[in-house]
C-alpha cells in the first residue's frame, strides 16, 4: 500500500516512509540523552525529573512482572516502551508517518523479542528448556511438541500483527476523515487514537515481559 504524503523525504528512500521515521526518533533520542547528560542536576526538574519518573515507574512494574533477576532485561523493555509509544504518536501529526504502522517494523521487533527470550530460556536451563515442548507425560509428546512449537511462533506473528494493524487502521481512518470532512470530525479520532497508542505501547512491552518471565521460570 501506498504511503500517505509525508514532508520529510530522503532522496532513494522515498517508498520507506517508515524508515526515515525511525531515524527521526532515533535521532531524536540521541539528542535527548546529550540534553540530559549536559543539564543533569542531583535536585532533578523539568525534562530530567519526568525521565526519572518514568524509568522508575517503568522499573517497579517490570520488577512485579520479572521479578529482580529480570532487571538486566529492563534497558530492552524501556528502549521498547519508548520506541513504540514515539512511533505511534509521530503517525499523528500531520504529513508523517508512524514507523509501526509498517509491518517490517512491528516484525523486526517482535522477532527482536522471540529471540531474546529463547535465548534467555536455553542461557538459564540449558537444554532442560526443551522440557516445555514435551508436555507433562511422555505420551503426551507426540501431540504436545507440534501444539507448543506453533504456540511459541504464534506469538511474534500476533506482537507484530496487532502492533501494525492497530496503527494502520487508525491511520487510514483520520486520513479518511480528514479528506471527507476536515478539521472538526477527525479530531476525536485523534485523541482516540493517541489513547490506543499508549494501550498498544502497554500490551507490547507487557507481552514481552511475560514471555521473558516465562524464560526465567525453571523448566518443566
Amino acid at each position: 500500500m501506498k504511503e500517505p504524503i509525508n514532508y520529510l523525504v530522503i532522496p532513494g528512500m522515498e517508498h520507506y516512509a517508515h524508515v526515515t521515521y525511525t531515524w527521526v526518533i532515533m535521532l531524536g533520542f540521541v539528542a535527548l540523552a546529550f540534553a540530559l547528560r549536559g543539564g543533569y542536576k542531583m535536585a532533578p526538574e523539568g525534562l530530567q525529573n519526568f525521565m526519572e519518573v518514568f524509568i522508575h515507574e517503568l522499573a517497579k512494574f517490570s520488577d512485579s512482572v520479572m521479578g529482580h533477576e529480570g532487571r538486566k532485561y529492563f534497558p530492552l523493555i524501556g528502549t521498547l516502551a519508548m520506541f513504540i509509544f514515539c512511533a505511534n504518536m509521530i503517525g499523528v501529526l500531520p504529513g508523517t508517518v508512524a514507523p509501526t504502522s509498517n509491518l517490517n517494523t512491528t516484525l523486526a521487533m517482535a522477532l527482536i523479542v522471540f529471540l531474546l527470550y529463547q535465548f534467555v530460556g536455553f542461557q538459564k536451563h540449558g537444554l532442560a528448556y526443551l522440557k516445555q515442548f514435551l508436555g507433562p507425560v511422555w505420551w503426551l509428546i507426540p501431540l504436545m511438541i507440534p501444539v507448543e512449537v506453533i504456540s511459541h511462533v504464534a506469538r511474534p506473528v500476533s506482537l507484530s500483527m496487532r502492533l501494525f494493524g492497530n496503527v494502520r487502521g487508525d491511520e487510514l481512518v483520520i486520513l479518511v476523515l480528514g479528506f471527507l470532512i476536515p478539521l472538526v470530525v477527525p479530531m476525536p479520532m485523534i485523541l482516540l487514537t493517541i489513547f490506543f497508542g499508549l494501550i498498544q505501547t502497554v500490551v507490547f512491552v507487557i507481552l514481552t515481559m511475560v514471555y521473558i518471565s516465562g524464560a526465567l521460570e525453571e523448566a518443566h
